[in-house]
């Protein structure tokens, strides 16, 4: 272990001794990263950024009172300052007796070759690649701007101790290129854009992110609503990763217990098309959404959430888990200033069985954009509707470019209209989440 390490430690076992002798148990979560970020604009570098955090949350529970409180200062008094604060805070709630720091005393590390690999790269490639993204962006016609463009480099830890005796640690890396270009043509005009990311610098590509963002942007430029009537529509990678993360709602035993999960009393029953099967797997490395533990150190695994159109489950930490009487299954969320909640890792919807030309046989919306997507829909209802683009597609040619209409309907009901499941699964751009496309029949499409 590093001198670093090994000083992390000493901060975390006075923070926890000082918690112990107050009567109280408590686990201590410290996050830290380092970001360098580089930004072109008119040919020069317009941002050179790197920047370091450290920050310590700590929650604590005396007598079934839960108090948090935070610290961005290493120093010894800043830390008892810390406790004394997150015991003040706990004084003052009512009782809450599911939620407790969890008998756990394992010892958890993340594998860096893997996650946190290192390589050699000057400085100088990386800025080549921010100054080369924007260069030849401008270069393409009718490109008139790039106001968004970027190059990173993110390293990341947590670390979370326990009073229990737990320790485990995580460290990752991911290395992004970005960036969003205005075209114009006359009066018309469009702005999109496109992102990578990798483990490693050496895994980014500049000309991919040139290619695919001069693409979107060119391709709807002449966008133009289209009648208003029901469609089959097939959302794009990254817009259905979105749509789906819009409703995950419908997994949280936190809203379950808050009494606003409307599949609450749904467990073990049929909710969707049988053929949906929907899992989160945090151990998957290849995608960024990867996690050796939640955030009370319980170790995660592969959790079934949907089998054949059935709900399996619902996602729980330690308190929600209680209240329900079962297990955690791992999925305990909280930043060093936040309260304990549930969040999904890295979702994966398992492939179908219907084949590129099936699945894109005949019209089909094809929807590459959303906007609106919070402020749009009502995950307890299930209702949304959504600014759209994208294309008009008959047997996998778009036929025209779409702007301008609005995707309607209910979540709920449309996981029980799914006409065909593609037989590959796709990362959205973010590697956060894995799925085969699927397509939705009599979907509202107002132009």
């Amino acid at each position: 272990m590093s001198t670093f390490n090994m000083n992390t430690a000493q901060m975390a076992e006075q923070v926890l001794k000082q918690v112990k002798n107050a009567g109280a148990t408590g686990d201590l979560i410290i996050d830290e990263g380092e970001t360098l970020s580089l930004k072109a604009r008119d040919g020069e570098l317009e941002e050179y950024k790197v920047s370091s955090s450290r920050i310590f949350g700590l929650r604590v529970i005396k007598h079934g009172h839960v108090g948090t409180s935070y610290s961005e200062a290493a120093a010894a008094n800043a830390l008892i300052s810390m406790v004394v604060q997150a015991l003040n805070n706990a004084s003052f709630v009512k009782v809450e007796s599911h939620e407790n720091i969890l008998l756990n005393s394992d010892h958890l590390i993340t594998d860096d070759d893997l996650l946190c690999p290192k390589e050699h790269v000057s400085i100088e490639q990386k800025i080549e690649m921010a100054l080369e993204i924007e260069s030849k962006l401008l270069t393409k016609d009718k490109v008139k701007n790039v106001p968004y463009n970027g190059v990173q480099d993110i390293t990341s830890q947590r670390h979370i101790f326990s009073s229990a005796g737990l320790s485990a640690l995580s460290r990752s890396r991911m290395c992004a290129s970005y960036a969003y270009a205005l075209v114009e043509d006359g009066e018309s005009n469009a702005m999109h854009g496109t992102s990578q990311v990798s483990r490693l610098f050496s895994g980014l590509n500049a000309t991919t992110v040139i290619d695919k963002t001069y693409e979107k942007c060119i391709g709807l430029l002449d966008g133009k609503p289209i009648p208003s009537k029901h469609y089959d529509v097939i959302f794009n990678s990254d817009c259905q990763t979105s749509v789906f993360g819009v409703f995950s709602m419908m997994f949280s035993g936190k809203a379950a217990k808050d009494g606003i999960n409307p599949m609450r009393d749904k467990v073990g029953s049929v909710i969707t098309d049988s053929r949906l099967t929907i899992y989160d797997h945090p151990l998957n490395v290849d995608g960024f959404g990867y996690h050796l533990f939640d955030a009370e150190g319980s170790a995660t695994e592969k959790s079934d959430l949907i089998v054949e159109g059935c709900l399996q489950t619902l996602i729980h930490n330690s308190a929600t888990a209680s209240y329900f009487d079962t297990k955690t299954t791992g999925h305990a969320s909280r930043g060093p200033k936040s309260t304990l909640g549930v969040n999904l890792h890295q979702v994966e919807i398992a492939k179908g069985s219907d084949d590129l030309s099936t699945l894109h046989s005949g019209e089909y919306l094809e929807v590459t954009d959303l906007s609106g997507l919070h402020s749009g829909a009502n995950a307890i209802s299930g209702n949304f509707s959504f600014g759209a683009s994208g294309y008009l597609c008959k047997d996998g040619e778009r036929i025209q470019a779409v702007r301008g209409i609005t995707v309607a309907g209910n979540f709920y009901k449309m996981l029980n209209k799914i006409s065909m499941i593609g037989n590959q699964q796709h990362w959205d751009e973010g590697r956060s989440a894995l799925m085969p496309n699927i397509r939705f029949s009599d979907v509202a499409i107002s132009g």
